[in-house]
């Protein structure tokens, strides 16, 4: 969307850099954006070439990141593989194993279950708290995502190759919360895919944004991306001059190096 032809990127070439290798489970697009506001911060961002990696907890959806997946209730074939796993340690003290041959199947579901709600609890709390997200787009016309995400249509969009960002991840949108696998859950290190999945879903209602999303292991992360990355800048209809000129001016310069 651009007053001044959005149909057309400004082709630009800056410095170098190296990518953050990231997790991905689906092929994404050759382009994705990423809108900006016309602010001092942003700007920077642009003359340095960095993408920034911020907190979940800053995000315009309060559920972003935060909520606690589904945990199903195993089978009486997990119940039996986790009790027999517990029976065959050697370590275990023998009132343990006592209690362990007297607990029912059912009263080992329960077990499982809370044992398993209570650590993906804790690990969805751990990332919210310590893993850095940036945001990308499939489309760079969508009128909401100018007005959230584009300083009102005041903005400008970045279009990246995205064959410099090895491994992104797709949002996945609906309605439902993720179901896990207790057994999988008890068994798996926070970043591993299923937990990943829970940071990669959103409601419906946000489907229209078509998201992608790169993650770093430390919060407030800035990353520089490479010169070819950056293969265009679309600009909001309602950019002043004066914004579009400063901006055209960094890219300037950039070329210029």
């Amino acid at each position: 969307m651009a007053r001044q032809d959005i149909a057309t990127p400004i082709e630009v070439e800056n410095p170098q850099a190296k990518l953050l290798n990231m997790h991905i489970v689906a092929k994404p697009p050759s382009r994705l954006y990423k809108y900006s506001a016309f602010t001092a911060q942003n700007l920077e961002n642009l003359k340095n070439q960095i993408i920034y990696f911020s907190s979940p907890r800053g995000f315009n959806d309060p559920y972003d990141c935060s909520v606690t997946p589904t945990i199903r209730f195993p089978t009486e074939a997990e119940v039996h593989c986790v009790r027999n796993g517990y029976l065959d340690d050697p370590t275990i003290s023998p009132t343990t194993r006592e209690q362990l041959v007297r607990t029912t199947n059912d009263e080992m579901r329960l077990m499982i279950v809370s044992a398993a709600e209570k650590l993906t609890a804790e690990k969805v709390k751990e990332f919210s708290e310590k893993r850095g997200v940036c945001c990308f787009s499939e489309v760079c016309d969508e009128l909401l995502m100018w007005a959230h995400y584009g300083g009102n249509y005041r903005g400008f969009c970045l279009e990246f190759d995205i064959s410099f960002f090895p491994k992104i991840q797709k949002v996945q949108y609906s309605n439902e919360l993720p179901t896990f696998n207790p057994i999988s859950v008890l068994n798996t290190e926070l970043g591993t895919e299923d937990f990943m999945s829970v940071f990669s879903s959103k409601s419906l209602s946000w489907a229209y944004e078509k998201e992608w999303r790169a993650f770093h292991a430390d919060v407030g992360t800035s990353y520089c991306y490479p010169s070819e990355a950056l293969t265009g800048v679309y600009f909001g209809p309602e950019i002043s001059s004066a914004a579009l000129e400063i901006i055209c001016l960094i890219l300037q310069g950039q070329n210029e190096t």
